[in-house]
Order: C-alpha cells, then structure tokens, then sequence
C-alpha cells in the first residue's frame, strides 16, 4: 500500500510541475558543468559555459558551420539507410526461420559484441580516408539493433495468428506481408531508435578518421588548434541534433504502439 501510495503521490507531483522538471533537469547540468569549470583549475577551465554559449553564438550564423553540420547528417542518413535496408529484411527471415535463427544466432551475437572502432583498420585499408570509411564503420555498429530487434518482434508473434493467416490460405510471402511486418512494426521502430543513438554516437569518432569535415572533425580540429571553448560548443550541437532525432522516433513509436 506505501508503495502504491508513493507511486500516486509521484504521479500527481509531476502532473503538477512536469513542466518545469525539464527545465530543472537542464539548470541542474549547467550548475555542475560551471561549477567543475569555475572551481577547478588548470586547462578545464577553458570548457566554461559562458564561453561555450558565445563560441556556440559565432558558429549558428557561420555558414561554414552548417556545410559540417549537413556533411555529418547526410553521413549519418547514409549508415542508417543501409542499416535498415540490411538489417531489416534479415531480422525478418532470422525472426520467421527457426533454421535462420539457428545458423546465425552465434554468429550475430558475435559480431555485435566488436567494438566498430575496432573496424578503423579495416575501413582505412578497403576504403580510404573519407565518407565511405565513416560510414562502413558507423554501419557495422547501426545494424545490429535493427537486425536483433526485428527478429525478436517476429519471434514473438501470437502462433495464432499465423495460423489464421495460413487458413485464410496465404503463403509465407503474404503472411510476411499482411501478418508478420504489420505486428512487428513497434519492435522495427524500438530497434530503428537504438540504432539511430548508436550511429550518432559512432558519428564523433567516425568523423575523427582522416576526414577534414563534419562535426567530429570540429572537434579534433579545435582541439589541435587549442580552441577549446569550441569544443563543448560543438558537443551541444552534437546533442541538440541526437536529441530531436530521438525525440521524433520516440513519438513515431508512441503512434504506432498506440495504434
């Protein structure tokens, strides 16, 4: 009974103020980011907010900043396409084959277990220095929630309605079309949502190998040139874009689960 009552007195605390928890959440962050800047000593100080904000304020209105900011999302547009185009129809013959599942199931938890840093040698050395390299190592990260998560909606489906499907006299292509893909669209978009995090997060690192534009290559390049106050400038950029992102996958899932 506390506990229930705990949990209502919760619920009708945020109902009140939940307005205002995200804005106290937000202030919360910046008074320890400027009190670790401003009590601290040495290079650390050169992260403070306040010179991050005007660093950040310079670089909204430089349109040199906005060709890095197009160049790391259109990077990023391309590892999660071809993480969905691949990933998707696997997770689906994985999820419906037993065999499928069987073969490849050591195999993936295997993969999915490599760092994609671990992947940098390899990109250099098939690919060269550039775009293509950045996004075969963002890919070999983004593909496996997508994949894992797919299989595991599939693999959950109600046995009954496949049974129905297959009286109704559909074969495996239809039932994949009108059962199997409609009923695992939530787990589809749960493993689309992770993926996106894991590939923005790939993104910085990414960006850091060999490439002279996007976002991570900001970073690097104002560490090499001692600006730091633009690198946590950069880094709210970073977040602020990862975070819409999310944001609108989160409600698409919200529709769709709903529905």
């Amino acid at each position: 009974m506390a506990t229930r009552d705990r949990k209502r007195y919760g619920s009708e605390l945020v109902g009140e103020s939940g307005r205002l928890l995200p804005a106290v959440g937000l202030l919360g962050g910046l008074a320890v980011w400027w009190a670790v800047t401003a009590l601290g000593s040495g290079i650390i100080t050169n992260f403070a907010p306040a010179a991050a904000f005007a660093v950040l304020a310079d670089l909204v209105v430089s349109p040199a900043f906005y060709d890095h900011v197009f160049v790391s999302v259109y990077r990023f547009a391309v590892a999660l396409a071809l993480s969905l185009t691949v990933g998707l129809p696997i997770g689906l013959v994985v999820g419906y084959f037993g065999a499928a599942e069987k073969a490849t199931t050591v195999l993936f938890q295997f993969m999915r277990m490599i760092s994609p840093l671990a992947w940098f040698p390899i990109a250099i050395i098939v690919f060269g220095v550039g775009t293509r390299s950045a996004v075969f190592i963002m890919f070999m990260a983004g593909v496996w929630p997508v994949v894992l998560n797919t299989a595991h909606g599939v693999a959950t489906i109600e046995d009954d309605w496949i049974t129905v499907g297959e009286s109704l006299g559909g074969d495996t292509r239809a039932l994949l079309r009108r059962v199997v893909v409609p009923a695992v669209i939530p787990d589809m978009l749960t493993g689309v949502r992770l993926s996106i995090g894991i590939l923005w997060i790939i993104l910085v690192p990414a960006e850091m190998l060999g490439v002279n534009t996007g976002l991570g290559y900001l970073i690097l390049d104002a560490r090499d040139r001692f600006a730091y106050a633009e690198i946590p400038a950069v880094m709210l950029v970073i977040g602020t874009i990862g975070f819409a992102l999310d944001a609108a996958v989160r409600r698409l899932h919200a529709r769709r689960t709903w529905e």
